[in-house]
């Protein structure tokens, strides 16, 4: 057990220090090992502190927002956190199980057994109860030789490649040095080789924007604050108006409050800001919440340009499609936990999968907001039709709420791997980083320093054209990955029985 809790500790790392990728391959390598010599009750224990040590050492940042801004008592902050881990290390932990049950003791077989099954672990956390995918295994290897495969199966299918090669190397048995070199002479093949090859080049170029990319740098404490507020907004007008970028780019929530509330709070804020837009050449992107208690509340993203003045309210809207649980909408049965936190939670209406992108300059502009950018295979939607198929990403988010720690670099390695399953450039705004802009070889060509106030002058270059995994994924989402998957476990359980 305490074996499986450094391996799933050890895991956490390269999701932040990508160039460490194969750490990955070598702690799942050692837990197939391990599993391959356990019951199925045990292989299940395994793989349950296996997760558990995985994902709370990864976001072990949720404590910040629910100790320090929703006040939680300590303790309390620190089980929620355990007890989240556990849970969603369950399907790991029935993965490991099934794959101690069916195993057929051949290395290549059972290697292709524990790959499917790991997959499914994966894409249960990534969609059940609306999926927490953070962390998932294949976005370790942004950096790696797998990442040439982003293009053709996405990050849970570089996971599947990664854990079927990692098995292979484990479970590989000979007492020669010479024969047992085999797979590891196999895998390092195929790695180089896929480096060699690359990933294709499935995009090409269409037109390029200057951009003006606003980060606030508002502490979380501070932005309800009736005292600070009002220097938030004036910084975030004062930049906005002065900006010289064909796109100007503000942060999620960077208006905190409705339209309506800003006209009677700051008279004019919002007024001056379509004005401006509507007049001039430049087009704004602006996160802000909208809506009202008839239709429901939203948060969105408001583009404001010349060709806007004749839209509903005077500018394009983008409604926030993937919320977040506790965030922005409370499951079911969980209103008892969000009321013992002190935090401003909002209870938002969905927007549609398949929004419309914002039009700049003949540029599609993709608008996704925070934690919508983990979820690829509804990025994927908006490519099912190639004429409006996006060709430049713009993300808006606001982690304000983890405080200085290692969220902000996953999140930008999440989105690095986006820009190399759709061969599109990526371009984010945010409150405290990372606000950089991010080439379609998943290259941070300009950055602003994260938990610093600045506005960052860029360039990008759009792309037009669908990769594979563009292509299939906005026609049949994950189902592929998940059916494969599937078929190989049901006939690794199939011939179980007939040995039996």
């Amino acid at each position: 057990m305490l074996l499986a809790a450094a391996l799933g500790a050890l895991h956490s790392l390269p999701f932040v220090y990508t160039h460490q990728w194969w750490l990955q391959p070598a702690a799942v390598a050692l837990l197939a090992w391990r599993v391959s010599r356990a019951t199925p009750l045990r292989a299940a224990a395994i793989g349950e502190v296996f997760g558990t040590a995985w994902l709370a050492t990864g976001t072990w940042w949720l404590f910040i927002s629910l100790h320090r801004y929703g006040e939680l008592p300590a303790w309390l902050a620190v089980l929620a956190v355990a007890l989240l881990s556990a849970l969603l290390s369950l399907y790991l932990a029935a993965a490991m199980a099934a794959f101690a049950r069916w195993r057929s003791g051949h290395a290549g077989r059972d290697a292709l057994l524990f790959a499917a099954v790991w997959l499914l672990a994966e894409l249960a956390r990534g969609v059940i109860f609306t999926g927490f995918p953070w962390i998932a295994s294949g976005y370790a290897h942004v950096d790696g030789p797998l990442g040439t495969l982003a293009p053709w199966i996405g990050a849970y299918g570089i996971g599947f490649v990664a854990a079927a090669l990692a098995a292979w190397l484990a479970l590989y048995k000979s007492r020669s040095w010479r024969s047992w070199a085999a797979p590891v002479i196999g895998c390092g093949a195929l790695m180089i080789a896929a480096q060699l090859v690359g990933p294709g080049q499935f995009t090409k170029p269409t037109g390029t924007l200057s951009l003006t990319l606003l980060q606030g740098n508002v502490s979380q404490d501070e932005k309800f604050s009736l005292e600070e507020m009002p220097k938030a907004l004036a910084w975030a007008r004062e930049k906005l108006l002065a900006a010289r970028g064909d796109l100007v780019v503000a942060p999620e929530t960077v208006i905190p409050l409705l339209p309506d509330q800003l006209a009677h709070f700051e008279p004019g804020y919002w007024e001056s800001l379509l004005q401006h837009f509507q007049s001039g050449q430049q087009a704004a992107l602006i996160g802000l919440p909208l809506g009202d208690e008839t239709v429901g509340y939203t948060n969105s993203a408001a583009g404001i340009s010349a060709g806007t003045a004749n839209a509903p309210g005077g500018f394009y809207r983008y409604d926030k499609h993937h919320l977040v649980p506790f965030g922005e909408f409370i499951p079911t049965g969980f209103r008892w936990f969000t009321q013992l936190m002190n935090i401003p939670l909002g209870d938002f209406a969905r927007g549609p999968v398949t929004a419309p992108s914002f039009t700049v300059r003949q540029e599609r502009v993709a608008a996704n907001i925070c934690y919508e950018d983990l979820f690829g295979e509804e990025l994927a939607a908006r490519f099912a039709d190639p004429a409006t198929a996006p060709t430049i990403f713009a993300n808006i988010s606001n982690i304000g709420w983890f405080g200085d720690t290692i969220a902000v670099d996953q999140h930008l390695q999440i989105s690095r791997m986006r820009t190399l399953e759709f061969q599109l450039p990526m371009i984010r705004s945010t409150n405290t980083g990372a606000t950089v802009v991010i080439d379609p070889s998943a290259r941070v060509t300009f950055a602003l320093a994260p938990h610093t106030q600045g506005v960052l002058e860029a360039n990008v270059q759009g792309r037009e054209g669908l990769t594979p995994f563009a292509w299939w994924a906005a026609r049949f989402g994950l189902w592929p990955l998940l059916l494969v998957a599937v078929a190989i476990v049901a006939a690794f359980a199939l011939a179980f029985r007939r040995r039996r």
